[in-house]
């Protein structure tokens, strides 16, 4: 077995694999380094993500369920880098590092709060596990990365702190209409506003129906003084990216998703073990890796979170891209609207670039043969989702899955 691709339990007594020295360009999430000179930035960069792993001794999920997620937790822990990272975003920003032994800001300890392995936090493995049965998956039940984004969806709507939106985007296409739409009018041309992070202009258009506000313009502005104008956008965009293997079309596409400012990273892995990717260096992928079972952490009573192992402090783990099982989720952050409209017009030109298939389509609006789920009115068990997620974690031969 390559020592590139083993698990932190498996060389917990050994040496892991320096990160090489090489010219090519690495990047880790939006950013550019030099394996050369920059070493130290670049294990400084990818230490300072949070790193979920197993954990074990934990509060019984649902009161009499598992204590621990080993065996069968790898894709929920990794659906918990993924949106840490864009909280880490959201209220520390990109360039923020962590230190060892230092005392940490406020902000910081509250996105650790919202993952502690406790019942009553946002997106704690409890919440995870029991919000994801009403997409069909029983508590100790692997997910995929699907069932992974939908259940994320729904657990960012109570977390008031953060405002975030979570948009999955089904069917491999990102429909810009769903996230926008034009909704006011000014100088006698169309303005567009995102509808999902700027849910004041549904307001406005409420307000106008009842008289009372002249104009839709006029009254957004009007309650724009009193809401958020933009709520920052968390987009999970699930994904097929071939049959038992990831079409190698697609392996420069994915790269380029890592150079994105707004990249959140990649949630898959490949059979039987799932990964949270963040970059790349030549034909290796950079990942963070689930599979340690530690023990769960109580916050001390001052209210700090004994944090050290929240912090991947070895090497990154690497593996060739071609390992890379086909079924993904990649994630973006858009903190503000113009991160939004820049980043649409990045992958607009990705889309024209020769060497490699677009992983997904981006639309400006919805295409006449995909139908809603709200049009149909179909039930949970028979959504869209659900059928998507059967394909994605089929456990026919000719489709493998990541079996956690």
């Amino acid at each position: 077995m390559d020592a590139a691709t083993l698990t932190y339990d498996t060389l917990r007594f050994g040496e892991f694999e320096d990160f090489p020295e090489t010219s090519e360009p690495v990047w880790i999430l939006g950013k550019e380094y030099n394996a050369l000179t920059e070493k130290d930035e670049i294990l400084s960069d990818v230490t300072s993500r949070l790193w979920f792993t197993y954990r074990k001794n934990f509060q019984p999920i649902g009161g009499t369920g598992p204590t621990s997620d080993t065996g069968w937790g790898c894709m929920l822990r990794c659906g918990q880098m993924i949106l840490g990272e864009a909280l880490m975003c959201r209220h520390l920003g990109r360039d923020w590092r962590w230190a060892r032994d230092q005392k940490q800001r406020e902000e910081y300890i509250s996105i650790l709060n919202a993952f502690i392995d406790k019942k009553d936090s946002y997106y704690s493995i409890h919440q995870i596990a029991q919000m994801g049965v009403g997409e069909g998956k029983p508590i100790g039940q692997w997910y995929g990365p699907n069932t992974v984004a939908q259940v994320l969806k729904k657990l960012a709507v109570f977390d008031t702190w953060s405002r975030l939106v979570v948009h999955v985007a089904m069917d491999n296409t990102v429909i810009i209409e769903e996230i926008s739409e034009c909704s006011c009018v000014a100088a006698q041309r169309f303005i567009t506003r995102e509808r999902l992070c700027m849910p004041w202009l549904d307001l406005a258009g409420e307000a106008e129906e009842e008289g009372e506000v002249n104009g839709c313009l006029e009254g957004a502005c009007a309650l724009a003084e009193e809401t958020a104008l933009w709520k920052p956008l968390v987009l999970l965009i699930p994904l097929r990216l071939g049959l038992s293997d990831i079409n190698e079309a697609y392996i420069e596409t994915l790269k380029q998703c890592f150079m994105l400012p707004q990249s959140l990273g990649v949630i898959g892995g490949k059979p039987n073990s799932a990964h949270y990717f963040i970059g790349y260096v030549g034909e290796e992928l950079i990942y963070l890796d689930p599979h340690t079972t530690q023990p769960a952490v109580e916050p001390c009573e001052d209210g700090q979170v004994p944090d050290e192992t929240y912090h991947c402090q070895h090497p990154p783990c690497r593996m060739h891209i071609c390992e890379l099982d086909p079924s993904i989720a990649a994630g973006f952050f858009c903190k503000t609207e113009d991160d939004f409209d820049d980043w649409c017009m990045r992958i607009r030109r990705l889309s024209c670039k020769k060497g490699g298939l677009p992983m997904f389509e981006l639309v400006d609006s919805q295409p006449v043969h995909m139908v809603s789920v709200d049009t149909l009115n179909l039930t949970p068990d028979f959504s869209d989702s659900d059928r998507l997620e059967r394909f994605f974690d089929s456990e026919d031969e000719e489709f493998e899955i990541l079996s956690l």
